[in-house]
């Protein structure tokens, strides 16, 4: 198998690695020579290009591509539509009409379109899934993550596009349907109109209701979910990869039921090397990824309907 990445810049150098590490990478595209003189000393046995064109042509499997994020449409289509498989990083799109336009793409030609909601990859992503779906904590609440650090500002897409877009796709993924309703309320306050801190509520069938909360200008580094159900709450650390069943729920005279706490899951950090190994299964199997292009258009979509809201 031949995977060629796109971009092997500050995210880009991460595909790079896992998928030599994985045995499958042939070639890396990237303009910039200090990040190929760089590249170049640590992955010795692989071609490098500054620009993708001979590679529509030629006989690889697929290519990964994690440019800046509005170059991913052009670079995308021109690989579907040669007939290869493709990786986008998130975010997919930076609209849902190129987003849809991809997919139909993928398709129309048999190709396996994947886009990097890596967080879905998590060991504890499908533990919580797999526990939700068995009815342990019966009826769902209501859902809250917080994705907050002194991060990495971005000066196109706003602290939702960057850092939420993993949230909303876990998101949408454990409630297993779309919104009916978003609310959006964030704060510019390095740039005009980019927004650093952000809040999203989103409402779904059945009363269930999630909670987003985004920043990358933040003094402490948190990462959580929490889920709340009528028969006990779960607290997903994913810095410390553990899952915790907190007893906790309100009972039908209306008191508090408090019996305790307990952990169920502790993972590991790897999703990226799953989630690579996840698309070179689906490129042999021809399976449908988990994040495959129809989420990853929802995800876009919901977006989009905060930027209206």
């Amino acid at each position: 198998m031949k995977i060629a990445v796109i971009g092997a810049g500050h995210w880009g150098i991460n595909l790079v690695r896992n998928l030599h590490a994985l045995g499958v990478l042939s070639h890396v595209v990237e303009k910039d020579s200090e990040i190929v003189d760089e590249v170049s000393k640590e992955i010795l046995d692989v071609q490098f290009l500054n620009d993708y064109d001979s590679l529509l042509s030629s006989e690889i499997d697929a290519a990964a591509i994690a440019t800046p994020a509005a170059s991913h449409y052009e670079i995308a289509l021109q690989f579907l539509k040669a007939g290869k498989d493709v990786f986008i990083e998130k975010p997919m799109t930076l609209c849902s009409k190129d987003a849809a336009d991809l997919v139909h793409n993928a398709e129309h030609n048999g190709a396996v379109l994947m886009v990097g909601h890596m967080l879905l990859y998590q060991p504890a992503i499908k533990f919580i899934k797999s526990y939700l779906e068995q009815g342990h904590l019966g009826k769902i609440y209501h859902l809250h993550q917080d994705r907050l650090k002194l991060g990495r500002v971005r000066s196109k897409e706003n602290v939702i596009w960057s850092l939420g877009v993993h949230d909303i796709a876990v998101l949408l993924y454990l409630v297993g349907s779309s919104p009916n309703k978003v609310e959006f309320a964030g704060h510019c306050g390095v740039q005009k109109q980019i927004e650093d801190d952000a809040y999203v509520h989103m409402m779904f069938d059945e009363g269930v209701m999630a909670h987003l909360h985004s920043s990358w200008i933040w003094p402490e580094n948190k990462r959580s979910l929490k889920i709340i159900g009528e028969k006990g709450m779960l607290v997903y650390n994913e810095i410390e990869q553990t899952v915790v069943l907190h007893k906790k729920s309100i009972g039908s005279d209306l008191e508090n039921i408090d019996e305790g706490e307990e952990q169920l899951f502790e993972g590991f950090d790897q999703p990226l090397r799953l989630e690579m190994e996840h698309f070179i299964q689906c490129i042999k199997s021809r399976e449908q990824p988990i994040s495959d292009g129809r989420s990853g258009a929802e995800v876009i979509r919901v977006l989009e309907l905060l930027n209206g809201s």
